[in-house]
């Protein structure tokens, strides 16, 4: 679909690039010439990333170990990358999410998703735009939203407050960033199953996780009756960061299977289930970050 070199002298950086989406985005971009950076807080994870694309793909793929809540940790990447060259290409997407009761979460496990999605993206955008613009230097920026910035989701309010807080930045800076060529996008994904992030979402191994699948988290019901493939992703991905669509700006493009149309694409349905059925579910989360947070270990 693209040609073998379309992205090259690209210099891209991509948040959470060490696995799920950012991963197969990074091989994309890598396949087609670009230079990577992968930013995560796991060093282990990125360092096993890096090596397996460029096994798989050849070309440059820098691991970096940062923890994007912190802006400082940001600035002292983004000068350590610049003192070699200027990136030309931004990939926001690190993120956090899982299902809960909104009435029952702490203040803790509301910042623990607008940390990294809402205060995360922008210093990350920011850090970026602003050496951009006093370098005098060119620059392209995804963000990976979803579809809830468009009608929200129960059962998600922290991640539908902070993806629309990020759409509202996307739209805002299209037009302050544009007169400098500077330009931002983003894509609003469907259901693409991921390891990790599926865990939180549709938690599996108890009834109360096959009853969160069906009752609306995107997995059924979709109008074209499948989940989104990766190859997908990748490919309008690459169209938003390379140069023949440079003329496109501001945009936030569903890539659903028309789900959020037929459907919401949110987790409504979750409504129906009991608290019984919450606790399961919650139980089932905590075993999966605590199994995270002993690799991290």
């Amino acid at each position: 679909m693209f040609k073998d070199d379309l992205l090259k002298g690209k210099r891209i950086l991509i948040t959470g690039g060490g696995t799920g989406l950012g991963k197969s985005m990074a091989g994309k971009y890598l396949s087609l010439g670009a230079d990577l950076y992968v930013v995560g807080r796991r060093a282990g994870v990125l360092d096993e990333a890096s090596k397996e694309l460029m096994g798989e793909h050849g070309g440059s793929v820098i691991p970096i170990p940062c923890d994007i809540k912190d802006a400082q940790s940001i600035e002292d990447m983004m000068d350590d990358i610049w003192s070699v060259a200027p990136l030309t290409g931004l990939v926001n997407n690190a993120a956090g999410n899982f299902i809960a009761q909104t009435h029952k979460l702490s203040p803790r496990a509301f910042n623990s998703i607008a940390d990294i999605v809402m205060r995360g993206t922008f210093y990350m955008t920011n850090a970026a735009g602003r050496r951009w613009i006093e370098g005098g230097d060119k620059g392209t920026i995804i963000s990976i939203l979803t579809t809830w910035v468009w009608n929200g989701s129960a059962h998600a309010v922290p991640s539908a407050m902070s993806k629309t807080a990020v759409a509202a930045m996307t739209r805002s800076l299209a037009v302050e960033w544009g007169k400098y060529g500077i330009r931002i996008n983003g894509i609003a994904p469907g259901a693409f199953p991921t390891q990790g992030a599926g865990d939180r979402l549709m938690p599996q191994g108890t009834d109360a996780g096959k009853a969160s699948a069906d009752a609306g988290t995107g997995y059924t019901g979709n109008p074209m009756g499948r989940v989104g493939d990766h190859a997908e992703h990748n490919n309008l991905g690459t169209f938003l960061m390379a140069d023949g669509c440079a003329y496109l700006n501001g945009e936030i493009i569903a890539l659903d299977g028309g789900g959020w149309l037929a459907n919401g694409g949110n987790f409504s349905g979750l409504t129906a289930l009991e608290d019984e059925q919450w606790d399961a579910i919650r139980d089932t989360i905590k075993g999966t970050n605590e199994k995270d947070k002993a690799q991290r270990i």
